[in-house]
């Protein structure tokens, strides 16, 4: 949803908004008091008060420094019109460096970085999410323990296999769920710290510090813990597209804020007047009465948290396959009525494995937490940098103001990343190693389609030339238009030579089509979304170029009736699409690495046709095959 139509929504709206936002936008930071009060004390940590008033006083400064003010408040501004995360702020950011081929390019690898990231983030989400809620088990029946792993991969498999069916329907019930769970945060919470109101000294900075300065070296590890309290904070960023800016600050400030504080203030309640609950804080928080209950519905919270992992991911691969980042995927729409409601079974299926070999592996939530966060604190360091390119060079803040937001930010994000590199050999590696991977694959993709490109631009043959061509020689005309895809902005495609010399047969019509992604989500104006320019002195040739956004989508059949309003008469039911089956080999000389060679080839040969991604009628396709050396 565009910042614009956001203008001109009424109360109810806005309340509407406000309330899916909680069901989606908060559920990986909502379910961090399962887990991570716990492990912030294992890292060299007494229960002493001072230590306990010191961990919250962390807890309360970084999610108010990093999730309030950096994202909520700041980085949330740099929205492309209305769209966020990392793929947005990356187009963002590359409209300040467009005249700098260079520097576009470097921060192209930032925002893909971010995005590989991010992968390796989801891969974890759903597991620590699910194995800390489930664990709820060996405190209410430890004789059940064993059950644990289990419960555990039966409720992740179901999760990944209902996604074919669309989460539509289910999705109706994850803001009322995730509105009772932080209310039942803030009830537990409060009650606790109405016992030891002391707890809220801990708001004072001194304890952050006094404790830090305490433990010295040892307080540098705490903070590879501390970042799980705000696992989950670019959500708020990468989901403004469907919520706003407003509704997601409103339902922060206003819910989800003051929830996560009381219950993490509560169970630092517990912890000074019962020391030996740091087995569980969470669920001791709870009246033995409640423990079931609270079991169900943390399960529950801890779903719908990996759920909207799980669909970030299929939103992120679905505008790097369109920005051109990686290959094209299949992708089911599952509802009719909402555009973000895509399935993407690769990533579907990879990431169900990761996560259940994860799971097998490290076998418990705080084994998982080894190899949290490196991958959450990296993202949150490239977005510090794509976001001072925006407000530097786009926004042309004042110096002062711009390099003391990078500042500020890249010194807290240094003190996080570099705490969680000394989990890499614990744990913290398989994220990295799920991002590098993908990192490599998608920077070959990006190299070997700029290397395509360039192979078919030096054998580019203009229109002009085409129709001396056309002229020479004898070739049959048929009626009906015939409509060939291009990938290059200029000159005619080598599907449509193929086509002339060996059938011999020349179209009434021809127009020579090429799809382009633009830096911005939407295209709103219609005459920007069409350009059709005329060639030829028999007016028989077209050049149309179709601009989408990178959050749109491609949908040619439905771009050519606006084409119709446009003057140029399209007969859907007298046309032809001619597609180019490209083979590709490698020359002995090839720029391209021989090591990137065959993952290029691999990739290339299992990207999905065109004619289904661009949503082209398959009955009125024909195929030609055009070898292409690089």
């Amino acid at each position: 949803m565009s910042s614009s139509q956001h203008k001109q929504l009424n109360k109810k709206q806005y309340a509407t908004l406000i309330t899916g936002s909680i069901g989606v936008v908060f559920g990986d930071i909502g379910t961090s008091p399962l887990y991570a009060v716990k492990e912030i004390f294992r890292e060299h940590l007494t229960m002493e008060p001072t230590h306990i008033l010191g961990v919250l006083s962390l807890i309360f400064w970084s999610l108010m420094l990093v999730v309030a003010l950096k994202y909520a408040i700041l980085i949330m501004r740099a929205n492309n019109k209305g769209e966020g995360g990392v793929m947005a702020l990356t187009a963002l950011a590359s409209l300040a460096t467009k005249d700098n081929p260079n520097k576009k390019h470097l921060i192209v690898l930032m925002g893909i970085l971010g995005a590989t990231l991010f992968y390796g983030d989801s891969v974890i989400t759903p597991a620590i999410s699910v194995l800390s809620a489930v664990e709820g088990l060996q405190v209410i029946a430890p004789k059940l323990e064993h059950f644990v792993i289990p419960i555990t991969l039966f409720v992740l498999v179901m999760l990944f296999i209902i996604q074919a069916r669309g989460t539509a329907k289910i999705g109706k019930i994850f803001a009322p769920v995730m509105i009772f769970w932080f209310l039942t945060l803030a009830v537990l919470g409060v009650n606790q710290i109405m016992q030891q109101p002391q707890v809220l000294m801990a708001i004072n900075p001194y304890y952050a510090i006094h404790l830090l300065g305490e433990l010295g070296v040892k307080g540098f590890l705490i903070m590879g813990s501390v970042v799980l309290v705000m696992t989950g904070a670019e959500a708020l960023y990468a989901d403004m597209g469907h919520f706003g800016l407003k509704p997601i600050r409103y339902a922060w400030f206003g819910f989800v804020f003051p929830a996560l504080l009381c219950n993490y203030f509560g169970q630092g309640a517990l912890l000074l007047e019962h020391p030996e609950a740091i087995e569980n804080p969470f669920y001791l928080l709870a009246p033995s009465w409640a423990l079931y209950p609270m079991l169900v519905l943390s399960t529950c919270a801890t779903v719908i948290a990996s759920q909207a992992v799980i669909s970030g991911a299929y939103s992120i691969t679905k505008q790097a396959m369109q920005l051109g980042y990686c290959p094209r995927m299949n992708v089911t729409h599952t509802s009719d009525s909402e555009i973000g409601q895509i399935y993407v079974p690769t990533v579907n299926w990879m990431l169900m494995f990761f996560v259940i070999i994860l799971v097998l592996t490290f076998k418990s939530s705080s084994n998982l937490a080894s190899a949290y966060g490196i991958a959450v604190t990296g993202t949150m360091m490239i977005d510090t940098f794509l976001s001072f390119i925006v407000i530097h060079a786009l926004w042309r803040w004042h110096s002062i103001f711009s390099y003391s937001f990078l500042g500020l930010f890249l010194i807290i994000d240094t003190i996080f990343l570099s705490s969680n590199s000394l989990k890499i050999l614990s744990g913290g590696w398989l994220p990295l190693v799920v991002g590098g991977l993908l990192f490599l694959l998608m920077t070959t993709w990006i190299q070997g389609r700029a290397a395509l490109a360039e192979a078919i631009d030096e054998k580019k043959v203009l229109f002009e030339e085409l129709e001396e061509k056309i002229n020479t020689h004898e070739l049959v005309t048929v009626k009906g238009t015939a409509i060939y895809l291009a990938r290059s902005l200029h000159g005619i495609p080598q599907v449509l030579l193929h086509n002339l010399e060996h059938n011999h047969v020349v179209h009434e019509r021809i127009i020579v089509l090429t799809v382009v992604t633009t830096d911005e989500p939407y295209i709103d104006d219609e005459e920007q979304q069409i350009k059709i320019r005329q060639f030829g002195s028999q007016k028989q040739f077209y050049r149309v170029k179709l601009y989408f956004g990178f959050k749109e989508s491609q949908d040619v059949r439905y771009a050519l009736t606006l084409v119709n309003k446009k003057g140029l008469d399209i007969d859907m039911n007298n046309v032809s699409f001619f597609v180019g089956k490209e083979y590709i080999t490698f020359k002995r000389r090839s720029k391209m690495p021989v090591w990137r060679r065959g993952i290029f080839l691999f990739l290339f040969n299992n990207a999905s046709s065109a004619i289904g991604f661009f949503k082209i009628p398959v009955e009125k396709v024909i195929e030609l095959g055009v070898r292409i050396e690089l």
